[in-house]
């Protein structure tokens, strides 16, 4: 009986090490993809990966297919593993999606912030002092992070993590204007007024200011993208 105990706490610690493991890679290639440093269409390296993240093949197949439930990948039979395509036109449907569901957020972590999580909107606001001394790509990480700390302030997992895999599907598309978009530094200091009302607890305020950042960053983002 001692014997099975040990194996099974053997075969717990192997599988949390593979959760990790599995977690790890599909954070590096995620970026990889929204980055575009994979791009739209290319095959997926299965072996290259793998050498690269230093990270063996199950755990690499588990973040693959993790990213393929999130239509980051393609999975095509006898055929391989692609990046899926980007399509500019899918911008303005998920901002429709995002305007609702983060505007709702924002109104939930302005209720529900904590003292802990309004320490870490201060950090965030000081960030935003300066945004000048940032390149674009500083600048869209930044984004990224306000982003995700909303989401967590709101304390709703399930929430959270829906509104992670709109997010960065949105955001590989925003990546393809980046060297393009002049506005996206205004866009981002307009980030201010919601961080201070989320952590005042204003949460008529943060809802509001949520809605109107995510529909004028898809306009802006549409014209450079489009021309229109």
């Amino acid at each position: 009986m001692a014997e099975a105990k040990g194996q099974v706490g053997v075969l717990q610690v192997s599988d949390l090490e593979a959760a990790s493991l599995a977690d790890r890679a599909y954070h590096a290639i995620r970026e990889m993809i929204v980055s575009l440093e994979l791009r739209p269409g290319a095959v997926i390296d299965e072996r290259g990966l793998m050498e690269r993240l230093g990270i063996g093949r199950t755990p690499t197949r588990e973040a693959l297919r993790r990213l393929a439930q999130e239509r980051l990948v393609e999975v095509y039979p006898r055929r391989g593993m692609f990046v899926t395509s980007v399509e500019i036109r899918d911008l303005a449907s998920l901002a429709e999606v995002r305007s609702v569901l983060e505007s709702h957020v924002a109104r939930l972590a302005a209720e529900r912030a904590t003292d802990e999580d309004r320490s870490a909107l201060e950090r965030l606001l000081d960030e935003l002092g300066d945004p000048s001394e940032l390149d674009a790509q500083e600048l869209m990480a930044l984004d990224e992070r306000i982003h995700r700390e909303v989401y967590r302030c709101a304390h709703n997992p399930f929430l959270e993590a829906t509104l992670e895999e709109y997010y960065v599907l949105a955001l590989r598309i925003w990546y393809l204007a980046l060297d393009r978009a002049r506005e996206l530094e205004q866009a981002v200091l307009g980030h201010r007024e919601l961080l201070e009302a989320i952590h005042d607890g204003d949460a008529d305020r943060a809802e509001e200011t949520m809605r109107r950042h995510v529909l004028d960053f898809e306009a802006s983002m549409r014209r450079v993208l489009t021309g229109a």
